[in-house]
């Protein structure tokens, strides 16, 4: 009875909020890919078609991503400058990208002028793209001399959708096979690596921060103000949130306390989400649906899907709360994203399409278009 009760702890606003911001950031990242897919789509501009995974890729991904937690965990210190230089090029970036969608909006909803500036990269570079640019690096120097937690969050988010925009999957044979990996990549260095390394590696990893270089070279050049810069940097990797967020705070945990989430629990999710809510929409456009379907019953995958994130990762905040200790995220959302999804299709005698995919992707269309 102590035990259930202490999944009260659920409701605390920390808790509650990163509960709700995961869950939007993954739909939102699923969402962001497909208007992305149909811009470059419709501009039959190429150049920056997402990178679509194959057997190989999929399976490199959990071994690279180990080899990255060790030398994080053996070399942090020593290339946490490195790290963190790499981290705020790509924060500047992923931002730029996010909010992109908003300058167009504006521009066409006020019938703004957006004289062109000049060329980089081989794309034009117009005044209001300039100035988005100048707001996201000043929005990443901020974070750089601040560290607070809600610009780190920002960032993350960014990264994120920026991420699962770019990286697709083709269809659910190479989700499944990705996921799994990622699946027992998760278990092992969470429960496992520390009888092999004689520490969580994951944990290690994750709750380590990277020194600032801006403060660094402050104290180096004896500049005023240091006293306002942050020695530490929580990198952008995961959203973070204060247990005393609104004023709650979990009996036994200190104020400095933080809830984290790394930020492969959404784009991992948010890439099978991503697979699915394109079949929805090609469903809809395909001309051979029969007509007696209603289109809600071909649309509403990806809401099963997010629906089944949002169970798993409720169970993996649970677990953590009734075990006190660290849980591999992915051990609950892998079967409670990927396991409604297949039974659905299988359900609805679509498991075949989604499993070997249909339609060209963006990358293939390219290849098309070269030749």
């Amino acid at each position: 009875m102590e035990s259930l009760w202490k999944l009260t702890y659920l409701l605390e606003p920390a808790s509650l909020v990163l509960i709700a911001t995961a869950i939007s950031v993954a739909y939102a990242s699923a969402s962001r890919a497909l208007d992305y897919g149909k811009e470059m789509e419709r501009n039959l501009d190429f150049s920056e078609a997402s990178i679509t995974l194959d057997h190989s890729q999929a399976l490199m991904i959990p071994l690279a991503s180990s080899c990255s937690l060790l030398l994080m965990f053996y070399l942090f210190s020593s290339v946490s400058h490195l790290v963190t230089a790499f981290t705020t090029v790509a924060s500047a970036m992923a931002l730029f990208f996010c909010l992109s969608p908003y300058t167009t909006y504006l521009k066409t909803r006020f019938n703004l002028m957006d004289p062109f500036v000049s060329r980089c990269c081989s794309k034009s570079f117009t005044r209001l793209q300039g100035l988005l640019m100048i707001f996201c690096i000043t929005t990443v120097l901020a974070w750089l001399v601040s560290g607070h937690w809600l610009l780190n969050n920002v960032l993350g988010i960014s990264i994120c959708i920026a991420f699962v925009s770019h990286v697709r999957l083709p269809n659910i044979k190479i989700c499944a096979l990705l996921l799994v990996c990622l699946f027992v990549y998760d278990i092992f260095w969470v429960f496992f690596s520390e009888r092999f390394f004689g520490a969580n590696v994951m944990v290690s990893v994750a709750t380590q921060k990277a020194s600032n270089p801006v403060h660094t070279v402050a104290n180096k050049l004896s500049l005023p103000g240091l006293q306002l810069i942050t020695k530490k940097l929580e990198l952008p990797v995961k959203l973070v949130f204060p247990r005393n967020l609104l004023g709650g705070i979990v009996p036994g945990s200190s104020p400095g306390d933080y809830m984290m989430l790394g930020l492969g629990d959404m784009a991992i999710p948010g890439m099978l989400l991503a697979l699915v809510l394109f079949f929805d929409n090609r469903k809809h456009k395909d001309a051979n649906v029969p007509s007696d379907v209603s289109p809600s019953k071909r649309r509403n995958y990806v809401w099963y899907a997010v629906t089944g994130y949002g169970v798993g990762l409720v169970a993996a905040l649970a677990a953590g709360i009734l075990s006190q200790s660290p849980q591999p995220a992915l051990l609950y959302l892998v079967p409670s994203t990927l396991g409604p999804v297949m039974y659905l299709s299988w359900l609805r005698n679509e498991l075949w399409e989604l499993w070997e995919g249909s339609g060209p992707i963006l990358n293939e269309k390219a290849r098309l278009l070269e030749v």
